[in-house]
């Protein structure tokens, strides 16, 4: 039964499917949805891919999912896959969707929502965001990644113990998001560091195949802000 991944690059958990599906070993269709030009809002998107008209999403067969985490969970059960990723092991696994339930309200809503107000509202208006408005969002997501690091990563290698698990991707992708309007979590933070780069080391190549479209915006805005001083 063929199986489709369709995302953008863009996407923190699109990233995060893509790391998993390649580190996986499980063989699909890349289905590439560009955002920025809205083809994710056509009618025929909504009727053949996601009623949400969101990324990602999966097909199966004639079978349709989307939430990334769902989606993950959906092809552990379908898919022989390294133990690690989600164990089967009951409490193993607890833990890891202990951070996954966990970071929807965390990491993820307060990198993403940075991320949005600072680079991608304003790519989108054409109308730069308040210092004010910048500076409240930054302190949200710097407490939250300070908490991350604290409740997180102070005991074993990983998020969920000694072995990387998908936790550990899923977290990655969206440190990596803020990276882009110019905020780096991993600086000044030896112990989130110290686990990114294991993250990245154990996931190589695809981590950075899969950043690499972030990693050149991430350059681009950088040598743009040199321009300017």
């Amino acid at each position: 039964m063929s199986l489709k991944l369709y995302y953008d690059a863009l996407s923190q958990p699109s990233r995060a499917l893509l790391i998993f599906l390649q580190s996986s070993n499980i063989p699909f269709t890349r289905c590439v949805v560009n955002l920025g030009k809205g083809e994710h809002l056509t009618e025929e998107y909504k009727n053949e891919v996601s009623r949400f008209q969101k990324v990602p999403v999966i097909v199966h067969g004639d079978f349709r999912l989307t939430e990334s985490v769902g989606i993950l969970r959906y092809l552990c059960r379908e898919y022989t896959v390294p133990d690690h990723f989600y164990p089967k092991d009951s409490k193993l696994q607890a833990r890891v969707d202990e951070y996954l339930e966990w970071q929807h309200n965390n990491i993820r809503m307060f990198c993403a929502l940075y991320f949005q107000k600072k680079w991608l509202l304003p790519k989108i208006t054409g109308e730069p965001a308040s210092e004010k408005t910048i500076a409240e969002y930054e302190h949200r997501m710097i407490d939250g990644i300070d908490n991350f690091e604290r409740c997180w990563l102070q005991s074993g290698s990983f998020i969920a113990g000694d072995n990387l698990s998908a936790a550990d991707i899923w977290a990655a992708c969206e440190l990596e998001q803020p990276r882009i309007a110019g905020y780096d979590a991993a600086e000044g933070r030896p112990i989130l560091s110290r686990w990114l780069s294991r993250v990245r080391d154990e996931l190589n190549p695809h981590y950075e195949e899969a950043h690499t479209f972030l990693n050149k915006l991430v350059h681009l805005n950088r040598k743009a802000k040199s321009a300017k001083l």
